[in-house]
């Protein structure tokens, strides 16, 4: 598969990342554990995103953007372009991912000041899980070519399924996963800090924070499942696959702490993502028939997202729930 990833490419990306995290930890390990607030989450997140645009900056210099070379140019726009759209997608993912986060820490009263950990350590595990699924989806597409009518319905299944379950509060309670933790370890009452065991009444027991750790690596996973074949819609370049989605993640635990508390704002931004899913797998499915250029992509993603997020801020979200029982009633 065709990349325009060199080895020094790729040995400054991984160089980045590491300082990035290596930053974000000397960061938090100093601050200790502490509510974050939302003045400090909006601006992690504004350098989290600036990051990321200075680095597609870079990659268009660096592939001749500013050049004389005609092809260098064209090769340039291409891979920026694919970039800010596989960017804006993750990213839009990662707000979903970021609901379902709030709902974790909500159900199992984690305090303020323990989430930051917890949003850490399980970054870390979307970027090893994310980079491992991208390099086995990379090399099943290169062997494989129908892999991508595979992605596309999934995609287009993943898309409608949403959708419908747009707007419904989850069941934690009746959650596999959850059910399947509490048949294997017993579990304590009460947080004891941030220590992932702790002892009452002379048993050992899991900490209500280690179970939380694992339902945010289960979240991780399936979140990985439904937004890594969207990025191979946009591109099957690897090297733009992995960094698009690794600079979405970087920022995502900025992200969490200021959107925490305007979840119920953005209401209809499931129904956008729904339909960005919908699109992508139809854009995936008829790849050998009509390829839709990246930019149309960029800009039908762009426009829906934020068409979603103006309508949820303009529809209380008790009048768009309450549209289907005047529907079933009016029938």
């Amino acid at each position: 598969m065709q990349s325009i990833g060199s080895p020094l490419m790729w040995s400054l990306f991984v160089a980045f990342v590491l300082v990035a995290l290596l930053v974000d930890f000397f960061a938090m390990s100093k601050q200790g554990a502490h509510r974050v607030s939302t003045r400090e989450a909006a601006t992690w997140s504004l350098v989290w995103v600036g990051v990321s645009f200075v680095f597609m900056g870079w990659l268009w210099w660096h592939l001749g953007g500013t050049g004389t070379d005609e092809a260098a140019r064209t090769l340039a726009n291409a891979k920026s372009l694919e970039f800010l759209t596989g960017y804006l997608i993750e990213k839009a993912l990662a707000v979903d991912n970021i609901f379902v986060f709030l709902m974790v820490f909500t159900y199992f009263a984690v305090p303020a000041e323990f989430q930051k950990r917890v949003l850490m350590i399980g970054i870390l595990g979307a970027l090893v899980l994310r980079a491992v699924m991208i390099l086995v989806g990379a090399w099943l597409i290169a062997q494989f070519h129908w892999i991508l009518y595979l992605f596309g319905a999934f995609l287009l299944f993943t898309g409608i399924k949403m959708w419908w379950a747009a707007g419904q509060e989850p069941d934690l309670d009746n959650n596999p996963a959850l059910k399947w933790i509490r048949s294997r370890f017993k579990i304590a009452p009460t947080y004891d800090g941030e220590k992932f065991f702790t002892v009452v009444n002379g048993v050992k027991m899991a900490s209500p924070l280690l179970v939380v750790i694992v339902l945010i690596g289960i979240v991780d996973i399936v979140f990985a499942v439904d937004s890594i074949p969207a990025i191979f819609a946009i591109t099957t370049d690897p090297f733009i696959v992995l960094t698009s989605n690794v600079f979405a993640i970087l920022g995502l635990r900025a992200m969490y702490f200021l959107l925490a508390n305007m979840h119920e704002r953005f209401h209809l931004l499931s129904y956008g993502l729904a339909i960005v899913l919908v699109f992508i797998g139809a854009k995936m499915l008829l790849i050998d028939v009509y390829k839709i250029p990246v930019a149309y992509s960029l800009g039908f993603t762009a426009i829906t997202l934020a068409v979603t997020m103006i309508l949820s801020l303009k529809i209380p979200p008790k009048i768009w729930q309450r549209l289907p029982v005047w529907f079933e009633e009016a029938g």
